[in-house]
Order: structure tokens, then C-alpha cells, then sequence
């Protein structure tokens, strides 16, 4: 890739749309895995200018929007305790829990500091060796990397006021959940591309097989993202059910290496609840033992969190790909990115945040507008 304008050309979106109409003979839907395939999915109109027989579901690809009510809760907690230094992504900041967020939390007189990355806050303990610091360390296998260096950043330089939150999920466990699903109405699905870059493909050949599913890794560009429905679409119409990588410029089937040997180092796998999904076996990390005593959850003991969801927030069901957020009665109204009932509003990934950004309450003219322009 030399210019990101390479795979914005409206031009060769008009030729890949073109090959899937001319492919397509019946109904198929796709589900992306990926939040910021989401959000360049709306805003570039590509649902809109596909063809009727392709349907876009968005699956639960936001990190910010699965992490569970009751760790947001916990969070919340730990930020409010004398003492703490507590430091996250900006994005978490207004993700509401059970009745405030960190922002509240912030203006009550809690230490909330947004960083940029998990090692900024590892210079805050070394900075403020009598504070508690600590990071929310949520996220897909993307951000697992640099939140387990810093875990053994920490324990090399000796920083025991050093502990971080954890968070992390897993999507193989994920799409796993969504096949097994009753309501399931997936037959293919875009895999994410930064998370295969890191963790390769060798998870997902069995899920494809199992489920007969094609599993395109796709990136982000409006033309990775056509490149890969393109794709899922001529297996399906071919019948077929396998794993190819439509990014092959940041995707090795064997992924980083070095970063998932830190992180098999440091995490180990468990099982995860997802906001608005539920358990998932399997489909998370937690410290090791061996690096426990840098487990903010386990160093505070957060216990007796009791949460409760806004009856009137379908989030879950917008997280499943059950209903598009504009089905949802909030959606614009009591609930806005002013004034989020439920995380998909909020998030930078969010499916209810993208389709409030841009706007997409009113959806009768995108079929005539110019491709990704």
C-alpha cells in the first residue's frame, strides 16, 4: 500500500460492486466482526450501495460495547478508592454503568486520567510510587500485546503499585456463539484484519468447516471491505466453506509471533461474560497466576457488584446483529451520544454511534449516491 487513496478509488468500488450484482442469484447475509469495519461500512453507504440480496449484519466487534456491566461497575469502583491513579482509553470515559460513569466518578474527585497507551500508565506508577495505578485493559486480541508487556514491564522493574483491569475477549469464541445462536441468520462472515494480524488464521479453518461458513479476513479501506463481501459471496454461491485472506498485506496465517508469545506468557485462556450476550466459554483472557499480583480485580477485591441494564436499551440485541439500532425505540431520542443508555452509542466503534453519526435515520437515497464518495 503506498497511498490510502488506493483503496478508497470510487472507480474500482463501482467494478467490485458490479462483480458481486453480476455473482449474487439469492438472499445472502454476512456479518462483519469488527467495529471499525462497522463504522467505514456506514459511513461509505457500502450496505446501501450493495445489492438487495446482500445483507450487512453487524456482529459483536466493539470492544468497548461487550465489556460487561459488571466490569464497568467494578471499575468505577476502583477509580472512586483514595489513593488511585486510574487510567483508561478515552472511549471508556462515558460508557455508563449501573448509575454513573468514569466522567462522574472524575468530577466527584476520583484520579480518572485518559492515556494513550498502557505504557503511559506504567510511567505514572514509576512517577507516583505511592499511588495505586491503575489500567482498564479491555479489548480484542489487537490490544492483548501491549497491555501484557506492560503486566511484564511492571514485574521486571519491580513496580508493585502497578495492576491492571482486565477485559479481554476473544472472536473465534465469538462467531462460535453466533452460529450456535437459535436465532442465527449469519452464512458468512468478514473476519477482522488487525486481529488476525496479530493472532493469525489457525483458529479459524475449523469454524469454517464445522459451520459451513466462508471466513474472509478483510480489512478496513471501503475497497477491503467489497474485496471481502466479493469474496464471501462467489463461495457461497459456489457452495464452498473456507478461510481466505483478502488482507494479505498485514496478515500472516501464523500472525506476530512475538506478540503472541507475550501474550501466552502473561494471560491464560477463561471464560467471558459479554455485555448484552452473556458467557461465552473460552472467550477471554485473565492474568496467569505467575503475574496475579498485578490483577487490579484481585488486588482490591471488588466484590457484591450488583448491575442492572436500562429496561429500555436494546443494545444486546443490536451487539447479536438481532436489530439494526435504528429499530431500537431510544435510538435518537432518549438515547444519543449526549446522552448513551448503552455502550454502542458511545464507543468510536459502536454500531448505534455509527449510525447516528452519519446520519442514517433517514436511509432513502443512499442507493443513488456515487460509491465511497
Amino acid at each position: 500500500m503506498k497511498y490510502i487513496d488506493e483503496f478508497n478509488d470510487p472507480e474500482l468500488a463501482r467494478k467490485l460492486l458490479e462483480d458481486i450484482r453480476a455473482t449474487v442469484t439469492r438472499p445472502w447475509a454476512l456479518m462483519e466482526v469488527c467495529g471499525g469495519q462497522t463504522h467505514s461500512i456506514i459511513r461509505h453507504g457500502i450496505d446501501q450501495l450493495l445489492p438487495d440480496e446482500v445483507e450487512l449484519i453487524h456482529g459483536p466487534g466493539c470492544p468497548v460495547c461487550v465489556t460487561p456491566l459488571e466490569v464497568i461497575d467494578k471499575a468505577l469502583a476502583i477509580a472512586a478508592r483514595p489513593g488511585v491513579i486510574f487510567c483508561s482509553f478515552g472511549d471508556m470515559l462515558r460508557v455508563p454503568g449501573t448509575d454513573r460513569d468514569l466522567f462522574r466518578v472524575r468530577s466527584e474527585g476520583g484520579d480518572v486520567r485518559v492515556v494513550y497507551s498502557p505504557m503511559d500508565a506504567l510511567e505514572l506508577a514509576r512517577r507516583h510510587p505511592d499511588r495505586e495505578v491503575v489500567f482498564f485493559g479491555i479489548g480484542f486480541e489487537t490490544t492483548a500485546p501491549a497491555n501484557a508487556m506492560a503486566v511484564h514491564q511492571a514485574r521486571r522493574l519491580g513496580l508493585a503499585n502497578f495492576s491492571l483491569l482486565v477485559s479481554h475477549v476473544r472472536v473465534p469464541p465469538a462467531i462460535e456463539a453466533v452460529m450456535t445462536a437459535p436465532t442465527c441468520r449469519v452464512q458468512g462472515f468478514l473476519a477482522a484484519g488487525h486481529v488476525c494480524s496479530v493472532m493469525g488464521t489457525a483458529e479459524y479453518p475449523d469454524l469454517a468447516e464445522r459451520h459451513r461458513v466462508p471466513l474472509v479476513v478483510t480489512g478496513f479501506e471501503p475497497l477491503d471491505i467489497l474485496e471481502g463481501i466479493r469474496r464471501a459471496v462467489r463461495q457461497l454461491e459456489r457452495g464452498e466453506h473456507r478461510v481466505e485472506n483478502a488482507y494479505a498485506r498485514a496478515v500472516q496465517e501464523d500472525g506476530n509471533p512475538a506478540a503472541r508469545r507475550m501474550i501466552e506468557e502473561v494471560f491464560e485462556v477463561t471464560d467471558r461474560s459479554w455485555r448484552g450476550i452473556g458467557r461465552i466459554p473460552d472467550s477471554g483472557w485473565r492474568l496467569t497466576e505467575a503475574f496475579r499480583a498485578h490483577d487490579a480485580e484481585h488486588r482490591f477485591d471488588v466484590t457484591g457488584i450488583r448491575t442492572e441494564e436500562p429496561a429500555v436499551c436494546r443494545s444486546g440485541e443490536v451487539l447479536q446483529g438481532l436489530i439494526k439500532p435504528t429499530e431500537c425505540p431510544a435510538f435518537g431520542t432518549s438515547c444519543t451520544p449526549r446522552t448513551p443508555l448503552g455502550a454502542t452509542m458511545v464507543s468510536s466503534e459502536g454500531a448505534c454511534a455509527a449510525y447516528y453519526l452519519y446520519r442514517r435515520m433517514d436511509t432513502t437515497t443512499r442507493k443513488e449516491m456515487s460509491p465511497v464518495g
